[in-house]
């Protein structure tokens, strides 16, 4: 491969602020793990800038590429040899009586569930207005594809593809056994009534990474977003691949 001729811009990532991304920026690497990877996600979409997510952390179930392959993998992407993963995204909206207080997006999921102490909820859920479930639990999930891998299967939800258009609620460790995961089309709108009566705080946290404390009688209202995540693509591996690799499937060592 020769020699790459490339504007660069640094952009620290602390959490905190989001800063500007540059107008003609048309390609972003993400160097750390799955979570600088959701950062940079949310920080990015609706810019249609494509993401090489470079992996220095522990797991990177998201982060494909590993911290040796990254220049070949860069090289390989500008040469047009890589391809681009689609990942949808959520939008949330918090609204309290007839107003929107925040308004959130994520590529991994979105959590509402007990504050300071691990006790019951109680939530109403409805989808495109019919009313479906009343959850007592833990809490509930709201997971992409992309999300599916995380903390959705860690509470015994189902691992979908990441390119595909779907959803997965996911109460967890609900009261009644018979509460199950679902798994709904991406044109569903969903939405989270919190009951009056409560025995602890509650709070909607997005992507492990923004949080907000949430009141008795809020609504909060999923759907797909018009955003989506452009994942550069590993030529060294693919989804089945990972999953393989990194949970220890097939009767491997340690599983």
């Amino acid at each position: 491969m020769g020699k790459l001729s490339i504007d660069s811009q640094m952009i620290p990532v602390d959490g905190t602020d989001f800063v500007p991304i540059p107008e003609k920026a048309d390609l972003a690497i993400t160097l750390g793990g799955d979570g600088t990877l959701l950062y940079g996600a949310r920080r990015l979409a609706g810019c249609n800038v494509p993401i090489l997510a470079v992996n220095l952390g522990d797991f990177g179930f998201i982060t494909e590429i590993s911290s040796s392959e990254w220049v070949d993998a860069l090289g390989s992407y500008l040469e047009g040899r890589l391809g681009v993963s689609k990942r949808i995204m959520f939008d949330a909206e918090l609204r309290r009586g007839e107003k929107t207080l925040q308004k959130f997006s994520g590529l991994n999921d979105a959590v509402v569930r007990a504050g300071d102490f691990a006790r019951i909820i109680t939530l109403r859920v409805h989808l495109s207005n019919t009313y479906v479930a009343r959850y007592r639990a833990d809490g509930l999930i709201v997971a992409t594809p992309t999300g599916s891998t995380a903390y959705s299967m860690s509470a015994g939800g189902p691992i979908l593809h990441p390119e595909m258009d779907a959803f997965i609620l996911n109460p967890i460790c609900p009261f009644t056994l018979s509460d199950r995961p679902i798994v709904i089309p991406g044109s569903e709108i969903c939405t989270l009534e919190i009951e009056e009566i409560q025995r602890t705080e509650i709070v909607l946290v997005i992507d492990g990474q923004e949080s907000c404390k949430l009141e008795p009688k809020d609504r909060v209202v999923f759907r797909k977003s018009a955003k989506h995540t452009l994942i550069i693509q590993s030529n060294k591996r693919n989804f089945y691949e990972v999953l393989r690799s990194k949970l220890n499937w097939a009767g491997e060592p340690n599983a």
